[in-house]
């Protein structure tokens, strides 16, 4: 019992201290986040993102389309060394009224619906394999994803990730799936 323990604290503490990483790096993008004018400088920004390769996130990886104008657009799918997979990118308004994302998002799993909006309904499917990962959870059952998304203004955008289970090295290539949204082929590095 007590060496199951201890297997299961060292792994939260690892899940912790990669989603504790990943909350700080997104919170440093996210810069003032207070100031009108931000959005738009960086959706005109992202308009010249084929011109700029000084952004580490120019590159799109798949754009979906969901409900109410919102779009997911996917700018990274990596490997790490825990044996994760990241998924980030940026879900933009580009409807002309406020909006919310879809509380479908989530999933329909009890213990993810119990802490409320996140994007813990995401999945990868790797077809190859005939094996679909989920949204990976902390010790208290939380999704390693983006939770409590703000209402987004019309052409504002939000920064968002989510974190799988790595697939084999050789299913380089899965489709992302995510509630209200579009499915997407997309190539997972590293």
């Amino acid at each position: 019992m007590s060496m199951r323990f201890t297997t299961k604290a060292r792994r939260g503490m690892v899940v912790l201290t990669a989603v504790a990483g990943l909350t700080l790096g997104l919170a440093g993008c996210g810069g003032a986040g207070n100031e009108d004018k931000k959005p738009e400088s960086s959706s005109s920004a992202s308009k010249d993102a084929g011109k700029s390769p000084q952004e580490g996130q120019d590159e799109v990886l798949a754009e979906l389309k969901g409900e109410d104008g919102l779009m997911l657009k996917l700018t990274s799918a990596a490997r790490d060394a825990g044996g994760f997979v990241t998924v980030s990118g940026e879900i933009k308004n580009e409807g002309s009224d406020p909006v919310r994302v879809p509380i479908e998002t989530r999933g329909d799993e009890t213990e993810i619906m119990r802490h409320g909006a996140s994007l813990g309904g995401a999945t990868l499917v790797d077809s190859a394999n005939k094996k679909r990962y989920y949204v990976l959870r902390d010790t208290d059952g939380r999704p390693l994803t983006t939770t409590d998304m703000p209402r987004i203004k019309a052409g504002a955008s939000i920064p968002v990730f989510m974190q799988f289970p790595a697939p084999p090295k050789d299913a380089s290539e899965v489709t992302f799936q995510l509630p209200t949204f579009a499915s997407a082929t997309i190539q997972i590095s590293g």
